[in-house]
């Protein structure tokens, strides 16, 4: 038997099962086409997060921004360069506290940005404020 992970899509919320194998070709969601670990940040939805940060093998960490929000602003394009490096090791997304501030409050997020590694359904650790993207994957490597 072959390993294999979860992968939330973070297009279309569909479970897709990964073969370990495969997590460094690009896969893509059965349902919906869209690829689930191709290096890019994906911005989400709640129903997205909620499903993704319960249910993905791989660990997903998730910038937590408003676009109003100059150090959010400022920090995109290091969150960006932080994806590319961790492909295939662990995804990036971003959710709008503003348009989702459901999960914000559930979170208990009182500034942004706020970046939060999730692995195996649960928070691993938070690191608040604007980082460069060496800062970014340091935070991800020290807590894998």
């Amino acid at each position: 038997m072959q390993d294999v992970v979860n992968l939330t899509c973070l297009a279309c919320a569909q479970v897709n099962r990964v073969p370990t194998a495969r997590l460094g070709a690009r896969p893509k969601c059965a349902t919906c086409g869209a690829a689930l670990n191709d290096g890019e940040v994906a911005a989400i939805n709640a129903q997205v997060h909620d499903k993704a940060t319960r249910t993905d093998g791989l660990p997903l960490l998730v910038d937590y921004w408003a676009s109003w929000c100059g150090p959010c602003l400022m920090m995109a394009p290091e969150f960006a360069k932080a994806a590319a490096s961790l492909r295939s090791r662990v995804r990036l997304a971003k959710i709008d506290t503003q348009e989702f501030s459901g999960v914000s409050q559930r979170l208990g997020i009182r500034g942004i940005p706020l970046l939060i590694l999730y692995a195996n359904g649960r928070e691993v650790a938070r690191l608040s404020g604007a980082r460069p993207s060496d800062e970014i994957v340091d935070f991800v490597q020290q807590h894998q």
